[in-house]
This record gives structure tokens, sequence and C-alpha cells, in this order.
């Protein structure tokens, strides 16, 4: 099953689980966000085009990240002027991951059967019951998480969640712990990738 979107001002064919570089959207990483204009959609079976939509049919996907694409140099020269001009200019970008294709709360109907089937094995893994050993923390020494680049609400509650509180945890982990943290929340790399280790004694050094 795959659909045609518009966004940005450009067309996109999407299917399930595709990560794909659009214009910038607002929102924050771990924040849902939804397609109506679906230009086309194939459900499987038939393809469906619209006239210039196709009426209810809609693509969602959670944003990844925030980031810029590589610099592009505009370099402008008039002859026997000497004018010269050198700008350069990085265009934002969101990530996102295509989450679900179709009707509004329905997932293709070949995905839907292979999560049914996925659903009990989710339950029986051992990953999501055992939770990750993390530095102790004192009441009250919480911090705002969401002061970490690319940490938005969303990610703050899984973090959370998981017991990861503070900038104090985030420094004192084991390479081994923050492995731990990032494949539980699904995120690997994330954590070096922004250096939040840094940022956390970034963080610290200010309170102090």
């Amino acid at each position: 099953m795959f659909a045609v979107v518009k966004t940005g001002g450009k067309q996109y064919k999407v299917a399930q689980d595709d990560i794909l570089k659009l214009e910038k959207l607002p929102g924050e990483a771990g924040d849902t966000v939804t397609f109506d204009e679906v230009l086309m959609l194939h459900d499987g079976t038939a393809l469906k085009t619209g006239k210039p939509t196709v009426d209810g049919a809609v693509v969602t996907a959670e944003i990844l990240e925030q980031t810029r694409a590589d610099k592009v140099i505009v370099f402008k020269r008039r002859r026997r002027h000497t004018y010269r001009k050198r700008n350069g200019h990085r265009q934002y970008l969101t990530v996102v991951k295509i989450t679900g294709v179709g009707k509004p709360g329905k997932a293709a109907p070949k995905k839907a059967a292979a999560e049914k089937k996925a659903a009990p094995k989710k339950e029986a893994a051992p990953k999501q019951d055992a939770a990750v050993d993390l530095p102790s923390v004192a009441a009250g020494e919480e911090d705002d998480l969401k002061k970490i680049s690319g940490v938005g609400p969303a990610l703050e509650k899984k973090l959370n969640a998981a017991g990861l509180v503070s900038f104090k945890q985030i420094v004192e982990m084991t390479p081994e712990q923050r492995d731990a943290i990032e494949e539980q929340l699904s995120f690997k790399g994330r954590m070096e990738r922004d250096d939040w280790v840094g940022q956390a004694k970034q963080f610290l050094a200010e309170k102090e």
C-alpha cells in the first residue's frame, strides 16, 4: 500500500515505515503529524486518484527530528564591475517516519494484519518489561529535559517513564546504560549524535 502526498509545495510517494526529509513542519521530536492532501492512494487492490485529493484518505507520520540540510553556496559575480557576493544557505528540514497510510484511524490492511500477528510477540518481549538500571537521583533533583536539543514533550515523557529524569543521570550513565535506553526508546545513536552528555554538563554547570 502506498500514497502520494503533497506538503511544502512538493509531492512524495510514501509507504508504511518510510523515513523522509520534508520542508520544515511545526512540531518537535515525538509529535505526530497528519497529511490530508493525498493525491493518490493504492490500497493493495485498487488505485484511487484524487480530484484533486482522495476523499477521506490521510497519511500519518511521527517527527523524528528537526534538522538542516547541507550548506549551499550562492555566488554572484558581475564582469568588469568588481562585484562579487558569496552567501551560504542551509534549508530547515523535518525528518519524519510514516506510521499510517489509508483512511483516518485505519492502517493498510496488510500492515494491520501483520501488527495483529506481531502483537503477542511484543507483549512477551522482555525488553519492554525490563527496566534499565540507571544512576539514582534524589527527590527534587528532576530537570527539564526539554532543554536538550531535539527533546520535545513527547520524548521527555518517554524518558521520564524509563527512569531518566535529570541531567546528572545523563552524565553519570555508562555507555551500556545509554545503549539500553536508546534501544528501549528506539532512537539508536541520538545521544551521541546530539551530544547529550555535553549538553547535560553545560546545564549542570549553569545550575551551580
